[in-house]
């Protein structure tokens, strides 16, 4: 008998050893990649993988901020999204405040394989050196519902997997091969905050995120050896036209800090939640709110009333204009 105690006496040690580990590297991991300055790659780095950065979706949310920051730090930006007249409008803001060369390329996502052979032929005289793959999409009330309730499910599902997935996957295949010839690059995949955990009534959206997180730390695992850098970055609310519009506060991120913040960690991790703020909430959100309860009625229902008077309430965008690069 006191044999067994003395087993479970070490188990129980061992245990919590192991679990002190994983509290100590997450906070020096997180203290590494958000919280050292020192550590960052920096503008002359990112410049050095190439003169032009690939921007999807880049008219509005993440996107948009993402290739105003891209061309502050000294890069010029290829614009690819759905509206020309948004596209070219955000190409002279950059030229104007920036000083960068733009070029537009008019895409929509969802119409699968025909768009890409376009899409190659613009960028095929260019040096590109980071590529961000973020046009994205949910159903077009941004409401948990089920998988047959949305309007037309059958087209809505192929323009998601289209727009979310086959993006990422062409957008790479047309640009890696460069990248890989060159021996340098970045790409960065925007996933979220819903491909951590299968989610009931959100299935297509968090099921299409998890596809890109999985693709990207493989990818980024398969093309180290080249210098390639490849990282994925999940965010959680970030007050975008995609989440309503939320109201910037203490745990929903503007866009144009989100990307400056994220681009802040290329190069130090190849998975990163893009922000210390939206790392803490992944962390917590992950310890309250387990696989399992989300897939028992109580806990969907938790979760589903809540989200769904979100996304019900209407705001009006909020956004603070870009600055002009120092002199």
């Amino acid at each position: 008998m006191e044999s067994r105690w003395d087993v479970l006496s070490a188990l129980g040690a061992v245990t919590c050893v192991w679990l002190l580990l994983q509290v100590v590297w997450a906070v020096a991991r997180g203290v590494y990649v958000y919280l050292l300055p020192q550590v960052r790659r920096g503008a002359p780095w990112l410049r050095a993988q190439g003169a032009w950065a690939v921007v999807t979706g880049a008219t509005g949310g993440i996107g948009k901020a993402y290739a105003h920051e891209l061309a502050r730090r000294g890069l010029n930006v290829v614009l690819i999204s759905r509206s020309l007249s948004k596209l070219e409008q955000e190409a002279k803001e950059i030229e104007r405040l920036h000083g960068r060369q733009t070029r537009v390329i008019q895409a929509d996502f969802t119409r699968g394989m025909e768009i890409y052979a376009d899409i190659e032929a613009g960028l095929q005289d260019l040096d590109i050196g980071v590529l961000v793959n973020n046009v994205g999409m949910v159903y077009a009330d941004s409401k948990l519902k089920r998988l047959l309730e949305c309007k037309d499910p059958g087209q809505s599902m192929t323009d998601l997997v289209n727009c979310n997935i086959m993006s990422v996957i062409q957008m790479t295949r047309i640009i890696l091969p460069r990248m890989v010839t060159r021996h340098r690059g970045v790409i960065i995949n925007l996933s979220s905050v819903a491909s951590l955990r299968s989610i009931p009534f959100f299935i297509m959206y968090s099921a299409s995120k998890a596809f890109v997180r999985s693709f990207s730390n493989a990818l980024a695992t398969e093309y180290r050896p080249y210098g390639i850098t490849v990282q994925n970055v999940t965010p959680a609310f970030v007050s975008t036209n995609m989440a309503n519009n939320l109201p910037p506060g203490p745990l929903v991120m503007r866009s144009e800090d989100f990307a400056r913040e994220a681009l802040d960690t290329v190069g130090l991790s190849s998975d990163v939640s893009g922000c210390l703020s939206h790392a803490l909430q992944i962390s917590l959100m992950t310890f309250l709110m387990p696989q399992w309860l989300l897939h028992t009625q109580w806990g969907s229902q938790l979760l589903m009333d809540p989200y769904n008077r979100l996304m019900s309430e209407p705001n009006e965008p909020v956004s603070r204009p870009i600055p002009a690069p120092k002199a």
